[in-house]
């Protein structure tokens, strides 16, 4: 099983970074490359579309909204690997006072690729998630 985390620290509470990104449904607010997202069974599954028109099916497994995390595994999308699970957290950074610091990190085995390029793949998608996620609070 290969894994891979991207982090980011923002000058902005976590409680407004969590109050953006923390609802399930809530990826087309702050990722460009998620247009729409289409909560199902109660809102614990999301059907997304890409910008690329492709679709991506994701599941919550834990959400836990006073340590501020979510996991959430896909259950059906167009990458190279079975058994992904993820987790999107935001933490305080301590000693900085309003400051958050954003942990997005997954577990995945490839399939019909090596790990490194599974874990380039899923690295680059958090990173230039996080990099989106600034803009839109900093915006």
């Amino acid at each position: 099983m290969a894994s891979t985390t991207a982090s980011l620290d923002l000058p902005v509470p976590p409680e407004r970074v969590w109050q953006l990104i923390g609802g399930f449904d809530a990826l087309p607010d702050w990722l460009p490359y998620i247009t729409e997202s289409v909560a199902a069974e109660g809102g614990r599954v999301r059907h997304l579309r890409n910008e690329d028109g492709g679709v991506i099916v994701e599941r919550l497994v834990a959400f836990d909204d006073a340590a501020r995390s979510y996991s959430y595994a896909i259950l059906d999308a167009p990458f190279p690997v079975t058994d992904y699970l993820s987790t999107l957290t935001v933490r305080e950074v301590p000693g900085r006072s309003g400051a958050s610091h954003v942990e997005w990190s997954g577990t995945f085995t490839p399939t019909d690729v090596s790990e490194d390029e599974a874990v380039a793949l899923f690295h680059g998608i958090y990173a230039d998630g996080l990099a989106a996620l600034r803009n839109t609070l900093e915006g």
